[in-house]
């Protein structure tokens, strides 16, 4: 399975990404995790110590000119190795019974979203190990994406088997839900679900062209917001009863 979230700056799309990767590696599955927005904080908020965060691809111009070159660009490099290389392990929690998966982290930077048209180096790279997670890794692929719907194109949603929306009640937000899910079905991705995150209840949804059908609502959570000011991790809190039905809801909705 290959999920990727998005949805406007702030709404908690690295927040639920976190949660749902640790919920699977808790029940069996390998899972690795792509930081793929320039906020870059999807390691610390799945409990990663700042000092133990990787350098992200994009800023690593060995590889870059390894893999791609620095003249005749070479825009089908062989990436294979990249994933295993690059990536760290991230914590999980041991489950009660069964099989405990892993996590591991893979941060990416930011990805251009125009389709195939960027034939910058690092761009290039980036896609190259995107897409070979996507169409080849049989981990659990979990790909945190640049807010907004600028980045939304080919290079990033290919081989994508399901697209979280994440999104607040309020009504900018949901206006820039229904752009990201109209562009994604548009590119060919019908197996969506809005997230409503820090929801009172199931507020009523305004109807709006694009919205995904399938809706899961995220209340807000008072253990989060008093963790906040303290630690960037979102692991680990009183709730997590809660918020591990909401990733079973999510998985859900997608299968």
């Amino acid at each position: 399975m290959k999920i990727a979230f998005a949805g406007k700056g702030g709404v908690g799309k690295t927040t639920l990404c976190a949660w749902l990767g640790d919920y699977l590696a808790r029940n069996g599955h390998d899972v690795i995790l792509v930081d793929a927005d320039t906020a870059l904080s999807l390691g610390q908020a799945s409990g990663l110590d700042a000092g133990d965060l990787p350098d992200p691809l994009s800023a690593r111009e060995d590889l870059i000119r390894e893999r791609i070159g620095s003249g005749f660009l070479s825009l089908n490099p062989d990436v294979s190795d990249l994933p295993d290389e690059l990536s760290v392990n991230l914590p999980v929690a041991k489950a009660g019974n069964g099989r405990t998966g892993t996590k591991r982290l893979l941060t990416m930077g930011s990805i251009t979203g125009a389709g195939d048209g960027c034939a910058c180096a690092a761009n290039a790279l980036l896609k190259s190990v995107l897409a070979h997670l996507m169409l080849r890794e049989r981990s659990v692929v979990l790909v945190d994406l640049e807010a907004g719907v600028e980045h939304l194109g080919r290079g990033t949603v290919e081989g994508v088997d399901g697209l979280v929306v994440v999104s607040e009640p309020s009504r900018r937000s949901l206006e820039t839900a229904a752009r990201v899910g109209a562009l994604a079905a548009e590119l060919g991705l019908s197996r969506q679900v809005l997230a409503v995150n820090r929801g009172i209840g199931e507020p009523r949804l305004p109807d709006l062209q694009g919205l995904p059908s399938a809706v899961v609502h995220v209340p807000a959570l008072a253990s989060l917001t008093a963790r906040q000011l303290d630690q960037a991790s979102v692991l680990g809190l009183e709730d997590g009863p809660g918020i591990d039905a909401v990733c079973a809801r999510l998985m859900l909705a997608l299968s």
